[in-house]
């Protein structure tokens, strides 16, 4: 009983002790300043290719070798398919042993033609002799003339049973395998230039008015939550028939590991510029999907809610009436602030 009793009194000692504070945090502050912007909007858009290539072949083969795969990238000049050219190496090779045999002939035909015309100069033959010696030897040169030609043809055959890549890309489809018998303009393989990867994104028409050629705007790629800079490059020429929206053109770097149709957030603007508070995006956090701030009041963290409508890089602007210019707001040390909680600055962005 006695140490019941005991225990009973450490514990209501304890719960009446004072609890312990921890060390105040460490907070880096940023100014916030005032800018004339336009709010914006968010709306859902979707990777495209703006730049789509369907690669077939010149001439018809037997698939030897297919050098890639659906989502691969090639550079430019890369080889994507081989034709069998075992056949077309045997023409190759004839070929140019007919124009070995034909300048013999010429060769012959030279000589003779050069003998008949000493002769016919000191009327040793008649003009139907040299006549006849002459069309031989220039009858032979044309002969050999036609067989580069037809050379050239098959060596020419023989480069694009190698197709390549005209471009740097991915490869979006994959119509052919080893083994498969093409014909000229059978499509192959499918590319989509990777430094044309665009935007589209559906607006009212009436929000055209706030978007211009050239304008930057925010995207970020819902599957990795990474935000890239967008550059407005104009509209498509047809507006969706039910809805009556316009579809943005929207150019963005390159991206690896992407694929075509895949979703993105974009920021447009939605009104004329009026003057809105910015400040550094790194000074908001989010507690139950509502963007707050913290500023510091007597050394402790004071907590303000703020209605962000305009995103522009790393700043955000807010109309919140209770951000001003010139106050001091947390952008470092802010993800585990709680309310009231003492802090000292340790410095100012």
């Amino acid at each position: 009983m006695r140490i019941l009793l005991t225990v009973i009194g450490v514990l209501l000692f304890i719960g009446s002790a004072p609890a312990q504070q921890g060390p105040p945090a460490r907070v880096v502050m940023g100014q916030v300043m005032q800018q004339d912007v336009s709010s914006t909007l968010l709306v859902t858009g979707v990777l495209y290719y703006e730049r789509v290539s369907d690669i077939s072949s010149e001439v018809s083969g037997l698939v030897e070798e297919i050098m890639v795969r659906q989502g691969d990238h090639v550079e430019q000049g890369d080889l994507l398919v081989r034709l069998n050219t075992e056949i077309l190496e045997k023409e190759i090779e004839q070929s140019r042993t007919k124009i070995e045999r034909i300048e013999l002939k010429i060769d012959n035909a030279g000589k003779n033609y050069r003998r008949i015309e000493r002769l016919y100069d000191s009327s040793g033959v008649s003009e139907k002799d040299f006549d006849d010696a002459a069309y031989g030897y220039n009858d032979a040169r044309k002969e050999k003339q036609a067989a580069e030609d037809n050379l050239e043809k098959l060596l020419i055959t023989r480069r694009r049973s190698l197709i390549q890549a005209p471009f740097a890309g991915v490869v979006l489809g994959k119509e052919v395998d080893a083994g498969g018998w093409v014909q000229p303009g059978k499509v192959l393989v499918t590319i989509g230039s990777s430094s044309d990867l665009f935007v589209k994104a559906p607006i009212a028409e009436d929000l055209l008015r706030f978007v211009a050629a050239g304008q930057s705007v925010r995207v970020v790629l819902n599957a990795y939550g990474r935000e890239l800079e967008g550059v407005v490059t104009g509209i498509d020429p047809v507006a969706d028939l039910k809805t009556k929206n316009i579809f943005l053109k929207i150019r963005i770097s390159p991206v690896a590991r992407i694929a075509e149709n895949m979703s993105v957030k974009v920021f447009v603007p939605n009104s004329e510029r009026r003057q809105l508070s910015i400040f550094s995006r790194a000074a908001v956090v989010q507690s139950k999907g509502k963007d707050f701030v913290y500023t510091v009041r007597e050394n402790k963290a004071v907590i303000i809610p703020v209605n962000i409508v305009a995103y522009l890089g790393d700043m955000v602007g807010v109309d919140s009436p209770g951000i001003q210019p010139g106050m001091l707001l947390v952008v470092e040390g802010n993800e585990r602030l709680r309310p009231d909680q003492q802090v000292v600055v340790a410095g100012e962005n």
